[in-house]
């Protein structure tokens, strides 16, 4: 399911055409020459298709050939790759027309259904004349219902889902109280669904007195870094997570990152963190810092970020790739570094800005920049350890490997149970650090043919830890705000050899996703997310079209939300992250 905002954030995108939503509708297709579709053939855009009596246009290749969830009219995200053409008949072929969209995008929709669904609703006195629920009604994000006394509000598209065993922290539903008890008079009212083939959203107007306006997030996650040292070279400060509107759509801020040193938490870059005085064009506020003041750095803009946004949690990360070294002696003597860690977030000076602490160990019993033998239970009793010293009503978060050996390397089904959420990093799965390739997708969401490496994509990791007992509620898909990609590469699809890393802004093999998007816009799909092939280079990125699937996947196998590395690399305007937050609702 997908929240039906997504239609006007496509539209205002350039992503979904206007005028395929008015285009008449598809009756019938003459399917008397058309194939069957076969799962795991091979689809490129524009291939004609039959299945389950209903024929069907590829208009994202990489995604038709994927299948399973893809597969037309079956798949839960089929309207991502296909476009129906109608019911098939051995008569006149459809005349309906299928409006042009924008190169990399997924082709603009044609009708493909319209119906009336008409319902006697009930208002109840003391909920502001809200409808009762109906099960035939078809409700989006902000519409309020009541059911047996209490009211809710739909946070995205849902139809035929009872609020009262649907309005868990995952569910459709948000519980907003109960009404008061009084008479109740019937209305009637009806809605029109009018089904978009290839975006997956239905979109509806209920006829109701409650409002449309946009719900907060509802029960899911969306979780950003900020990068500390994307102050300097990249001039991207805590303002900049307001103006580029990315502060509306967050839930929580992952201050990236602290030191792990002897054992203990420790600052690591006192400068960026908490010195430097800001100017007033640079502050939240657009307050200058004084030379006298007690805080100043991004943790004093942090904390006039989470003034102007109290909804906002941030939480200090400690380690990553660079500085998760300390981790193995900090695990053996967990309870020492988890005091450390208190003392440090809690600081008095700056006590009031953090949330709690987030653990991005790179990798526990096992090798990233350094290798680890710390065991099997050290990551656990680590995270064990701090839940105990900071508390019930603090955050405890943790970012994770996502390949299958990381998963299995450390006991994260046992630490969960101390974790508000957890984090695999389903991305760099491929990149330039292999120079010569072969060129793969560094954060497919499915598995394909041709893969390099078997279950190096994010359904497998989250497919993993769901099997070792993590709550889905608890797992976040991780999503990246760049790409990756080689050089010297001749091959436009995934697979080809390169001769080295593709030039990035600040790393070579890697740029970010604002730059890529004017500079090597996207060729196509695979796996669920997008490539680009120009010039000799080859580049892996999600674009607002990917990310709507990811977003939906995110629904669909009920996760606590979505986490991304990092803000820096959106747009001025928070393109993608815009995407992730509507969806979300």
């Amino acid at each position: 399911m997908r929240s039906p905002k997504l239609i006007k954030l496509l539209s205002t995108l350039g992503l979904l055409s206007t005028a395929g939503l008015l285009a008449n509708q598809a009756q019938a297709y003459n399917c008397n020459s058309v194939a069957q579709y076969q799962g795991g053939a091979t689809y490129a855009t524009g291939a004609i298709v039959q299945n389950g009596g209903s024929a069907y246009s590829c208009t994202v290749g990489g995604w038709c050939t994927v299948g399973g969830p893809y597969a037309p009219g079956t798949g839960w995200a089929w309207t991502n790759a296909w476009s129906s053409l109608g019911s098939c008949s051995g008569g006149t072929v459809s005349s309906s027309s299928v409006s042009s969209a924008a190169p990399s995008s997924v082709a603009s929709s044609t009708v493909s259904q319209t119906s009336s669904v008409a319902s006697s609703v009930t208002s109840v006195a003391g909920c502001s004349g809200v409808t009762a629920w109906n099960s035939t009604a078809v409700y989006t994000g902000g519409n309020e219902v009541v059911r047996n006394g209490v009211k809710y509000q739909a946070k995205w598209w849902t139809q035929g889902q009872d609020p009262v065993t649907n309005s868990s922290v995952d569910g459709v539903w948000a519980n907003k109280g109960q009404c008061s008890t009084s008479s109740a008079s019937t209305v009637s009212s009806s809605s029109s669904v009018i089904r978009s083939s290839s975006s997956s959203v239905v979109s509806s107007v209920v006829s109701s007195s409650s409002s449309s306006s946009v719900s907060s997030v509802g029960g899911k996650r969306v979780v950003g870094y900020f990068a500390q040292w994307g102050t300097y070279a990249r001039n991207y400060h805590v303002k900049n997570i307001a103006t580029s509107g990315s502060a509306a759509q967050l839930t929580h801020i992952l201050y990236a990152f602290g030191n792990v040193q002897n054992g203990q938490c420790v600052i690591g870059d006192a400068y960026a963190d908490y010195e430097r005085a800001y100017t007033a064009d640079l502050s939240v506020d657009g307050v200058a810092d004084t030379w006298d003041q007690p805080l100043r750095g991004s943790f004093n803009q942090l904390r006039k970020l989470k003034k102007a946004y109290p909804n906002i949690k941030v939480i200090w990360s400690f380690g990553g790739w660079t500085w998760s070294g300390g981790f193995g002696q900090a695990a053996a003597n967990p309870t020492a570094f988890a005091n450390s860690c208190y003392n440090l977030v809690e600081d008095p000076r700056w006590a009031d800005v953090f949330d709690g602490i987030d653990i991005d160990w790179e990798y526990p019993n096992d090798c990233g920049l350094t290798c680890d033998t710390s065991g099997f239970s050290a990551y656990k009793n680590l995270i064990q350890a701090l839940r105990t010293r900071f508390g019930a009503n603090a955050l405890v978060t943790s970012a994770i490997g996502a390949a299958p050996s990381k998963i299995n390397a450390a006991d994260y089904a046992g630490a969960a149970q101390y974790l508000d959420f957890i984090m695999p990093m389903t991305y760099d799965y491929f990149g330039a650090f292999a120079a010569k390739g072969p060129t793969a997708p560094h954060s497919a969401l499915y598995g394909y043919s041709g893969i390099p490496a078997a279950e190096f994509y994010s359904d497998a990791a989250v497919q993993l830890l769901k099997a070792k007992g993590i709550p889905a509620n608890k797992i976040l898909l991780g999503v990246g705000f760049y790409g990756r990609g080689w050089s010297g590469v001749t091959q436009a699809a995934p697979g080809g050899a390169a001769t080295g890393a593709a030039t990035g802004s600040y790393e070579a093999g890697i740029e970010d996703y604002k730059v890529l998007k004017n500079t090597c816009p996207a060729t196509g799909t695979v796996g669920g997310t997008a490539y680009a092939f120009c010039n000799g280079n080859w580049w892996s990125y999600d674009t607002p079209q990917t990310m709507v699937g990811k977003m939906d996947y995110v629904h669909q196998q009920n996760l606590g939300g979505t986490f991304f590395w990092e803000l820096s690399g959106d747009t001025n305007n928070g393109e993608l992250i815009k995407v992730i937050g509507d969806s979300m609702r």
